[in-house]
């Protein structure tokens, strides 16, 4: 399994934007994810990786960019 590969589709799907050319890219001061995008991506890392992250945990600026968000996944899934 490419955690980075699966990350990034998730990331390409919810922002309707290709995020792989843009890995430190801020996608909430962006416009890119919002509150509501968050929860999806936790509930698709959940659905395809099989990790669970609560929402309560969820610190936006760990998980701001998508570099940020394949290491921390990296993370979880290891």
């Amino acid at each position: 399994m490419d955690v980075k590969a699966t990350v990034i589709d998730i990331l390409n799907d919810l922002t309707g934007s290709d995020v792989s050319d843009a890995m430190d890219t801020n996608l909430f001061d962006e416009g890119l994810l919002d509150s509501m995008g968050s929860v999806q991506l936790l509930l698709e890392l959940q659905n395809q990786l099989g990790i669970n992250v609560p929402v309560s945990e969820f610190e936006r600026t760990e998980w701001d960019t998508p570099a940020k968000i394949v290491t921390k996944v990296e993370g979880l899934v290891g």
